[in-house]
């Protein structure tokens, strides 16, 4: 279970990091000792806005794996939400930005893209410990 304002917390924190990350050109926010970040451009479902997320990532083969974690919430991101209804989205990292088409990985390229990405940041399982749904792996690839 969430601890009282934990919303309010991570909104804010993910407020700040967008802020650093788009004032910096991504050199600050980018990345957090190993740790490499991302920004999400997606459109909300419902309201048609647009969004900026930032999000941890592992980079995969030319590709980039995100976690639908919700800091071990029961609920989904909005975020994922929306890419399940608009997949085409884009990001920006290391400096450039890309179109990119979003999928959700399930079985087997689940189960070993979920242990690439604990393997890289160890609190994506307590955050599946957490929670009673299965936290989505998001697969980001180079819209064609």
């Amino acid at each position: 279970m969430a601890f009282p304002n934990s919303r309010m917390l991570l909104a804010s924190i993910t407020g700040a990091h967008r802020w650093l990350f788009r004032a910096s050109g991504g050199r600050l926010g980018g990345r957090a000792g190993a740790l490499r970040f991302l920004l999400l451009h997606h459109v909300g479902r419902k309201s048609g806005r647009r969004f900026a997320t930032p999000l941890l990532y592992v980079a995969d083969a030319g590709r980039w794996l995100v976690v639908a974690s919700n800091a071990g919430d029961d609920r989904h991101p909005a975020w994922w939400r929306n890419l399940c209804a608009q997949p085409l989205a884009e990001i920006e990292t290391d400096g450039e930005r890309v179109a990119v088409l979003a999928r959700t990985a399930a079985g087997a390229e689940r189960a070993a893209l979920w242990e690439k990405l604990t393997t890289a940041y160890p609190p994506y399982a307590e955050y599946q410990r957490r929670t009673r749904r299965e936290i989505p792996v998001v697969v980001l690839e180079r819209a064609a």
